[in-house]
């Protein structure tokens, strides 16, 4: 079979992606993999399986030679062998083993026939071949110490820009984008660098890349990210804007300095894709109905509650995109603005030129604005500013970091917010956390049903809810959902409205229990109780439910 018909029927490649890249094959040269790589039709990481499928070759399985004794090679011939990615695995009589990047390396190839050697020829990832190549790291110790007796920025700014790093870099962010992922970390970790996607809020180890690999890494991080290359005591933020896979991408970057290197984090913010639509959410039915009659209102506060990465900011998002229109002026005060929303005005807020939420939310109420989003409500001044602008007319959205709706009310009192203030300001509080749903593609009954129908009395809950039937499932694991048994997330959350009887009840240490007990009496559900209602509804699982709000 044919290179180009195996990328077609086996790799997904559209007939016209790959006539085009055949016909820059034919007028530039190059190989034709590599050419819809860069084309983004061709993910990087799919490269090695394309070269063990076409040549009929091994893919290396790296934890079988990660203890195998170095075998002793000349430097001149490591050294070419290693610069054009072939590491040599093992040597028994004249019968080498090596796990190689391209197999039909034209240099590699040759030497081989020089010196009548034979090879078993297994195929590997960039990231295997660094890591496997690392255990020859002492012998080219020396050598990179001279180098690095020059100039030291210098050589730091070359090693960022070779092929080798490059490609690493970029293959990493690319399978991190097409698992979903929202973050990428890299950290050193037991002598080596370890690199961890988040995925659906839940970190999965990725690769585990050589040693020597950390330094160009964060370097060529930094260069993109606008850093200072030469600071590694200090944390440092910055941003990257790029295109990976036609996909218009902003990646914010922080630096961390550790004992042993520095932990570098990406987070992923997609332009292309962001939805910022209610049913995407997946708020139960009746507590998106409450909310949307709640932001009707003209005057107000409208809280979100909840940990650090619990979507608030998302959610809120999404409520001034469904009161987004030419009759309302939308002013934002953000730190900071993440995702540009056509037709509303974002503020992020600087604190080194002293423009903080405060004196932000001052200066946005002289603008005559209708709705304000506020990203988070964190002193006694921009609370107090924040309710006064409700009571002047205006409906304002914030956040605040309790761990439950009836929470927000004693954590604004401990801000030194005024009882009345609150009780004439506040609209509603919705508390939220953020649940992995129940992959669609390979969903099927839970094995453990009725166990956990007992443990957790869901027959009560579903007779209490008017759930017709019990219908939990979970994930057995597939290609769709990187074997994890989740794809995407959903909303669990908390409703408490600010009704009458909650503005009469004394705010002291009774109000929590007495605001929960108002809210059940009404049969609204605690954020645990949404999280299994979902779970009866088939939508998560228990142990989804119990980890997040549990």
């Amino acid at each position: 079979m044919q290179l180009s018909q195996l990328l077609a029927k086996n790799f997904s490649v559209s007939l016209d992606d790959l006539t085009r890249a055949e016909n820059y094959q034919k007028k530039i040269g190059g190989r034709l993999e590599q050419i819809l790589v860069n084309m983004g039709s061709l993910p990087d990481d799919q490269i090695p399986q394309l070269y063990s499928q076409f040549l009929e070759l091994p893919l290396v399985d790296i934890s079988q030679w990660l203890d195998v004794v170095t075998p002793k090679i000349s430097e001149k011939d490591l050294s070419l062998l290693l610069d054009n990615h072939w590491v040599p695995l093992l040597i028994k009589d004249n019968c080498w083993s090596f796990a190689c990047r391209f197999p039909l390396e034209l240099k590699v190839n040759e030497w081989l026939s020089q010196n009548d050697i034979e090879a078993d020829i297994y195929v590997a990832s960039e990231a295997d071949i660094l890591a496997l190549s690392s255990k020859f790291d002492a012998l080219i110790k020396n050598e990179t110490e001279q180098e690095f007796l020059g100039d030291e920025e210098d050589r730091l700014r070359e090693l960022a820009t070779e092929a080798p790093t490059v490609n690493l870099l970029n293959s990493l962010i690319t399978r991190a984008l097409r698992q979903g992922a929202s973050d990428m970390h890299l950290e050193p970790f037991n002598g080596r660098y370890r690199a961890r996607f988040r995925v659906d809020g839940v970190l999965h180890e990725a690769e585990m890349l050589a040693p020597r690999m950390q330094l160009p890494i964060v370097t060529r991080l930094k260069i993109l990210a606008g850093m200072d290359i030469a600071e590694k005591r200090r944390p440092q933020d910055g941003k990257i804007e790029m295109k990976i896979a036609n996909q218009e991408l902003d990646i914010r970057v922080s630096a961390l300095p550790l004992n042993d290197g520095e932990s570098m984090v990406l987070r992923f913010l997609r332009k292309d894709n962001v939805q910022y639509d209610m049913s995407v959410l997946g708020l139960s039915n009746d507590i998106e109905t409450m909310i949307r009659e709640d932001i009707k209102t003209t005057a107000g506060v409208v809280l979100l509650t909840g940990p650090t990465g619990s979507g608030k900011t998302t959610t809120l998002y999404t409520f001034l995109n469904a009161l987004n229109n030419d009759d309302v002026k939308i002013i934002t005060l953000e730190d900071p603005v993440e995702y540009q929303l056509p037709g509303i005005n974002q503020v992020q807020v600087n604190s080194d030129i002293g423009f903080d939420f405060s004196a932000g939310l001052r200066s946005i109420v002289r603008q005559d604005p209708d709705i304000i989003m506020l990203g988070e409500i964190r002193d006694k001044e921009t609370a107090q500013i924040a309710m006064q602008s409700a009571l002047t007319g205006h409906l304002v959205f914030s956040t605040v970091h309790t761990n439950d709706a009836a929470s927000a009310y004693t954590r604004l009192l401990d801000l030194g917010v005024e009882e009345f203030l609150l009780n004439a300001a506040l609209v509603s509080i919705v508390a939220q956390r953020l649940a992995r749903k129940v992959c669609e593609q390979c969903s099927e009954p839970h094995p453990d049903a009725l166990d956990l129908v007992e443990k957790y009395q869901l027959q009560e809950m579903a007779n209490k809810f008017n759930l017709p039937e019990i219908k939990l499932s979970h994930g057995k694991g597939c290609e769709h959902c990187s074997h994890t048994g989740y794809k995407g997330r959903m909303a669990v959350t908390e409703y408490l409205n600010c009704d009458d009887e909650i503005k009469a009840m004394p705010k002291d240490s009774d109000f929590i229990p007495k605001a929960k007990e108002h809210n059940a009496q009404l049969k609204r559900r605690t954020l645990m109780e949404d999280g299994f209602y979902k779970a009866i509804l088939g939508l998560t699982t228990i142990d989804e439910v119990v980890r997040v709000a549990g």
